[in-house]
């Protein structure tokens, strides 16, 4: 543990803390801008600029010591960036001081000479950096007179993400990330002085699929979303905490909602699980709970087709129908989407029913080895100890599709899964005396059924 010196107050903290986490630690906040605790420390934007010391050093080479028993400080008379630093025995540092206060307004006067005033109709308004750092620690006024350099505006970099270039103040955060954390280094600084400009390489493209995380960082609104851009106001949006559903993996989530319709979903930080990231698939696969399909009544079999029913009445057939089957004769295949909750529902039915065929249906696709899992279902290993069946997903549903072929079974109950899954045809279908199913979206299958059942999306629902 390092003795260090803030604002002079002496703190101890471990080898390789960056001076710019020591002062946050203790509560001491430096602005920053090319700084992110997650990627490497270039020391480019020069916005934490901090006075530092070292104790001055008597003749036998020993730190010389105050009326208080403390080093006393020699300060440099240059200002340094504490974003690269990391603490040493005796240090000291100084955040609030004239001249670093001077720093901080020169630093924003100068970033802002070339940028765009064009916060009214930017998408960063209300979370951007710049315009929280230029009224905390810059000046009112601008001595600039010249005229400002333009540069590209609307520039796709990549399939999900649009750059303005006149509003990039060079952080390299970018840059850093698909270099550390996607491994994908497409992206670079070209030109010199106030024309510099980031772009892709020539015959490349921001098209990973970490790419939105480029986004998340941007602290101005060079990088925007192409899908969220001049959707909505970030003042407007309701934030929900919740987890991606997309794969095994979990990430942790914020939701941006606005009138119960999401806008945005966006990576909350958990560095057991997804650091500070997610996927592009995971982040953008939301846009069905809003389908023009979207079940949204219950329907019953009438007179050979689907009708809408409320839900006593759409309840109350299907438990009719069971009735008459064994359990034997009932077949459940349940999903690993749904939530620990509703797979002890699942349970308790089965159990009531004396269910003995059940199972989910797997879900395998490619994955990385950042965040992306080759497992689809997000709660498979929740399926694994909730329901009756604790052998693999998938491992029944092939008996259960003989059985419904050979006329073993005559009634199927699908949740939340799509009975052509069972690799069954329609026609094979028909030939159930009764299946039942709920869902969020209608199939090539849903005539053939005798109840159709809405369900909740994940960001309609709580639930572990």
């Amino acid at each position: 543990m390092f003795n260090v010196q803030i604002d002079g107050v002496w703190h101890q903290f471990p080898k390789g803390t960056r001076v710019i986490e020591a002062c946050e630690q203790v509560g001491v906040f430096v602005p920053r801008y090319c700084y992110h605790k997650k990627l490497s420390s270039p020391g480019n934007c020069r916005m934490c600029l901090i006075e530092m010391g070292f104790p001055r050093l008597g003749p036998d080479r020993k730190p010389e010591l105050g009326a208080d028993g403390k080093p006393i400080i020699n300060w440099m008379p240059r200002p340094q960036i504490c974003c690269a630093q990391d603490v040493a025995e005796g240090i000291a540092v100084r955040t609030d001081s004239p001249l670093v206060r001077e720093c901080q307004r020169g630093v924003m006067e100068f970033l802002l000479i070339n940028h765009p005033l064009d916060c009214p109709i930017c998408d960063q308004a209300g979370e951007c950096q710049l315009q929280e750092f230029s009224v905390d620690y810059g000046n009112s006024q601008s001595r600039f007179l010249e005229n400002k350099v333009k540069k590209p505006k609307a520039v796709q970099v990549g399939p999900r993400v649009t750059l303005d270039d006149e509003r990039c103040i060079l952080c390299s955060r970018c840059i850093r990330f698909c270099q550390e954390i996607a491994h994908d280094d497409v992206l670079g600084f070209v030109d010199r002085g106030s024309h510099t400009v980031l772009t892709a390489h020539p015959g490349k493209s921001l098209d990973s699929n970490y790419s939105l995380n480029t986004v998340d960082i941007c602290p101005v609104g060079a990088l925007t979303s192409s899908d969220f851009r001049f959707k909505m106001r970030v003042w407007f949006l309701k934030e929900t905490k919740s987890i991606c559903t997309s794969c095994a993996t979990g990430c942790n989530t914020i939701i941006g909602t606005r009138e119960d319709v999401i806008y945005r979903q966006t990576p909350r930080e958990n560095d057991h699980v997804n650091s500070c990231w997610m996927c592009d698939y995971g982040r953008l696969n939301y846009k069905y709970l809003e389908a023009e399909d979207r079940l949204l009544k219950p329907q019953i079999r009438s007179d050979g087709k689907l009708i809408p029913a409320d839900w006593p009445t759409a309840i109350g057939q299907a438990a009719l129908q069971l009735k008459q089957f064994a359990g034997t004769e009932i077949a459940i295949v349940a999903s690993g989407r749904m939530t620990n909750e509703e797979l002890w529902l699942t349970a308790q039915l089965a159990k009531s029913l004396g269910v003995e065929s059940i199972d989910i249906v797997p879900r395998r696709g490619a994955g990385d080895d950042i965040l992306l899992s080759e497992d689809r279902n997000p709660n498979g290993n929740g399926a694994r100890l909730i329901l009756p069946s604790s052998s693999e997903p998938g491992a029944k549903l092939m008996e259960i599709a003989d059985a419904v072929n050979s006329g073993q079974i005559n009634a199927l109950i699908m949740l939340k899964e799509n009975a052509l899954h069972l690799v069954l045809s329609v026609e094979q279908l028909a030939n159930l005396r009764a299946w039942f199913r709920t869902d969020l979206l209608p199939n090539e299958a849903t005539v053939r059924g005798v109840c159709d059942l809405p369900s909740c999306g994940f960001g309609q629902k709580r639930g572990a």
